[in-house]
């Protein structure tokens, strides 16, 4: 009888442990809520310069140390959000410079700031804005964390010229569920004049930005760069709605124009070979 019963307790014992092990498996493996995912999606085209790429990434590390950013992170429901920076340039160029990180003060804000300050990338060729976005949707999932709010920050300095139609990108990423604001980086270089498009602000309002409440802030100057990305961050990590002064516009509601698709490829170059599109999950 008693050895019926120690058999029967070692039974129990190695039930309750085996359940205990996989409560605690499944809640390691349990996605992590924040209040947002962020993708900062970066664009390091031919048209940047050295010293502009250097700029956004000491903008975007400044804004991570903020205190108004960081006091808006920790407002949140769960004071806490998950941002990854995405450099792309052509449809198959497109690199993750700092990966999916938790940041919920500032010790984590200035780790991704030394990590991003850190990295160097050269500029690479042709602009792909469908292929970032595509890139981005793609980066949250099984990303670890969880949010209603998924969004992507498209920063550039020129209409895309290679890869799918902007539009197309933008729709898809939309309909599941993301949203697209922008940073149209409207500073001219003599150099790469060619390159510029005077209305790239509209062109981006009406062709790369996209989903609830979605907005850009025009650059006019490099000046601006970093306050204009706090600014961003800080109405993304808050979740509201912008009003639109002069230089915050939001997305149009309804059908957009035929604006996006004759100038996109009025600025593909002459020798341009669409790129096979990438499989869609």
């Amino acid at each position: 009888m008693r050895s019926r019963l120690r058999a029967g307790r070692r039974l129990f014992l190695s039930a309750f442990l085996a359940s205990a092990f996989l409560a605690s498996t499944a809640a390691a493996q349990a996605p992590v809520p924040v209040d947002v995912e962020l993708v900062l999606a970066v664009d390091v085209s031919g048209s940047m310069t050295a010293e502009e790429l250097e700029t956004q990434r000491r903008g975007y590390a400044a804004a991570l140390v903020d205190d108004v950013v960081l006091w808006t992170i920790r407002r949140g429901h769960y004071g806490q959000v998950a941002v990854a920076y995405l450099e792309w340039a052509g449809a198959e160029q497109q690199r993750v410079a700092v990966d999916w990180t938790l940041i919920r003060d500032r010790d984590d804000g200035a780790a991704f700031a030394a990590k991003l300050t850190a990295s160097r990338q050269s500029t690479l060729r042709l602009t792909a804005i469908s292929s970032a976005i595509d890139y981005a949707v793609d980066m949250f999932d099984g990303n670890g964390f969880a949010s209603t709010r998924r969004v992507i920050d498209i920063s550039g300095d020129a209409p895309g010229n290679d890869g799918r139609l902007v539009t197309l990108a933008r729709d898809e990423a939309v309909a599941r569920g993301v949203v697209i604001n922008g940073l149209p980086l409207m500073t001219t270089e003599p150099e790469v004049g060619r390159l510029h498009l005077k209305e790239l602000d509209v062109y981006y309002r009406d062709c790369v930005i996209g989903g609830d409440s979605a907005f850009m802030i025009p650059v006019k100057r490099w000046s601006d760069f970093a306050d204009a990305v706090r600014k961003k961050m800080l109405l993304e990590f808050a979740g509201l709605t912008p009003e639109p002064p002069p230089r915050l516009w939001l997305a149009h509601v309804g059908e957009f124009g035929d604006f996006c698709a004759p100038d996109e490829r009025r600025w593909r170059p002459s020798w341009w070979i669409p790129a096979k599109p990438r499989p869609r999950p």
